[in-house]
């Protein structure tokens, strides 16, 4: 407490007192640095997953784009396999290779040889896609919520830094007994710095969240779709054969 008031005094008689981001950091209480230092943390946290998400749904939609253009265009399906299924190198490409395992599995142990067993093969693929695609969007959604909960706790932590930094900058005020705007302005400004953090966390990581959640969503309508097409088409070829 005595160098607090050490400092409002001197910033009294200076009235042009630098207040620099770090500065404010460096006279902040300790409680505040620790939320300034956390809410850093975060931020940079933040921004650390939405390069990775942008970078990673980029390449999915390139991925998935290629992967389309060659299903749909008329080649052999177990040629395609041959080259997709060992390494799928995304979502959708993944889902085919899991149908398309389950297929060859059901033909080489002649399981397609009766009405039955056909239609119970092909609730067995569209089951295993489906799982497919939910382990996919598992992963493709990994650490989405933690843009959602630094969107909406940033703020109040911020706040809370605040609240406390007026607080201590007060009983300094009172114990200084010096109320002059040199001797104020410092002691508020550093305060009020550790909410302009926690919205410098909060803002990014709500519109990246809000963008991701979109995207993804679309993605996963895209290998819902992918799915009642491909057993459409196993389906097919499975009354066909009957």
């Amino acid at each position: 407490m005595q160098h607090q008031i050490m400092n409002f005094v001197a910033l009294g008689a200076n009235p042009t007192a630098d207040l620099s981001a770090l500065s404010l950091f460096m006279t902040a209480n300790w409680l505040v640095k620790a939320i300034m230092l956390g809410l850093l943390a975060a931020s940079v946290w933040v921004w650390a997953i939405i390069f990775d998400k942008s970078v990673k749904l980029r390449r999915m939609k390139a991925a998935a784009a290629d992967f389309e253009e060659q299903f749909w265009s008329g080649g052999s399906l177990d040629q395609l396999y041959e080259e997709v299924g060992k390494a799928p190198s995304d979502p959708l490409s993944a889902t085919f290779a899991a149908g398309m395992r389950e297929w060859r599995h059901a033909n080489e142990r002649g399981l397609t040889s009766s009405g039955a067993m056909r239609a119970n093969l092909a609730q067995r693929i569209e089951r295993v896609m489906s799982v497919t695609v939910s382990r996919e969007m598992a992963q493709t959604e990994r650490y989405i919520t933690v843009l959602a909960t630094v969107g909406s706790n940033a703020p109040f932590v911020g706040l809370l830094g605040t609240v406390w930094g007026i607080m201590h900058s007060f009983t300094s005020i009172a114990a200084a007994g010096n109320t002059s705007l040199a001797v104020v302005a410092p002691s508020i400004a550093e305060a009020l710095f550790a909410t302009a953090l926690g919205l410098v966390a909060a803002i990014p990581a709500s519109i990246a969240y809000n963008k991701f959640s979109s995207d993804i969503a679309r993605f996963g309508d895209r290998l819902d779709s992918f799915v009642t097409e491909f057993s459409a088409i196993l389906q097919r070829h499975l009354e066909e054969r009957g």
